[in-house]
């Protein structure tokens, strides 16, 4: 009885990672798209393709022209519960710059939860806690906890320096752990 006990904790302790996304040769990307500042009248212009090599690539250029200043890869999915994970696990390589992960418990919800990382021009695997990402919304820290919700059903990358820079990021995957 105490052995079946310590066997169910143990396997409910440690989950294993949850899959958001993993980039390869020839899966579909529908349900990423880009979402640039032209939106609102601005001129930034963000591509995304999955290369040869299977990786993801968010690349364009952003100018703060016109009052722009962004660039977003954004995906939608059903969504995946969050319960027994305590973080998003991101693979990929970017181009030395600061980039933010944004992540939506819905996809109706207006106001994402952000965290801001910088890439080093290396592969990179960046593990962000839950309780670390911020509520936010059109540049703002909005005065409501840190994200909490039950599941995920929006994930983005988005790259919004205030100068005007070319940019290049290659995702491998996403994932829960």
């Amino acid at each position: 009885m105490i052995n079946a006990l310590i066997l169910f904790l143990v396997m409910n302790t440690f989950q294993s990672p949850s899959l958001i996304f993993k980039f390869e040769s020839g899966v579909s990307t529908k349900g990423w798209r880009i979402v640039d500042d032209r939106v609102m009248g601005g001129r930034s212009q963000g591509s995304f393709e999955v290369n040869s090599e299977g990786i993801g690539v968010f690349e364009g250029y952003v100018t703060t022209e016109n009052n722009g200043g962004f660039s977003s890869l954004r995906y939608n999915f059903e969504g995946l519960k969050t319960a027994g994970f305590t973080s998003v696990v991101l693979k990929l390589k970017g181009d030395g710059k600061s980039y933010q992960f944004r992540v939506k418990g819905s996809d109706y919800q207006r106001h994402s939860y952000v965290y801001s990382f910088m890439t080093s021009g290396e592969v990179q695997e960046i593990s962000i806690p839950f309780k670390d990402f911020v509520p936010s919304f059109r540049g703002y820290t909005l005065d409501i906890p840190n994200f909490d919700a039950d599941k995920i059903e929006q994930i983005a990358f988005l790259i919004g320096n205030k100068i005007k820079e070319d940019f290049r990021l290659e995702i491998e995957s996403v994932s829960l752990k």
